[in-house]
């Protein structure tokens, strides 16, 4: 299986490259437009600024060539947020594969359960739905850390509880997306890249 990481300012690109490795798959890190174009299945991470990351995209010409793409594209983190239409986060028009915008999180006023933004560590997902998820992945718990969300829409594919319900994954098409990070999510995280690697 062709399997290509976009290669951008991406902070997490390695780990996701280190993930598909135990899984027994090589992946190509690259920004090649064919080499992307060929790959059977391409992911796109992020860990990073959603303003300044739109403008390198669109300055390599990446944001037209992801948009395009017709194999299954695997968003994760950033990658899922500069996947929607637009982003608080810098005030910045993204890449418009789902019709939704991102939005920060605002902290619950009294917040007697001491939430805390950025959400970092373990949270569970919830309503998940195939492709991406299976039965067993129901309620299961995964790895977080953002301060932005994606509000609950007809593209969800699971959802997670921080301050408010939102969108942990999307779906649409070929385009599918998680706000948690699968590279990190031990078993759990394996199992979705799997499943994603299958359809």
């Amino acid at each position: 299986m062709n399997i290509v990481i976009i290669k951008y300012n991406a902070g997490n690109i390695r780990s996701v490259y280190n993930a598909l490795k135990r899984l027994g798959h090589d992946a190509e890190i690259t920004d090649d437009e064919a080499k992307i174009r060929a790959a059977d299945k391409v992911i796109f991470p992020g860990v990073g600024e959603a303003s300044t990351t739109m403008k390198f995209l669109r300055e390599k010409g990446l944001d037209k060539i992801i948009v395009s793409l017709r194999q299954p594209v695997l968003g994760i983190c950033l990658g899922m947020q500069l996947m929607c239409a637009h982003s608080e986060e810098g005030d910045v028009d993204c890449l418009g594969i789902f019709d939704v915008p991102v939005k920060r999180f605002e902290l619950p006023s009294p917040n007697p359960d001491n939430v805390k933004i950025p959400q970092m560590g373990w949270n569970n997902i919830n309503n998940v739905r195939q492709p991406l998820f299976d039965a067993s992945l129901e309620g299961q718990f995964v790895y977080f850390v953002h301060s932005y969300y994606v509000p609950l829409c007809e593209y969800t594919a699971a959802s997670t509880f921080h301050t408010i319900a939102y969108s942990s994954a999307l779906c649409r098409g070929n385009f599918y997306a998680t706000q948690f990070h699968p590279e990190k999510s031990g078993s759990v995280g394996e199992k979705i890249l799997k499943n994603f690697l299958s359809i």
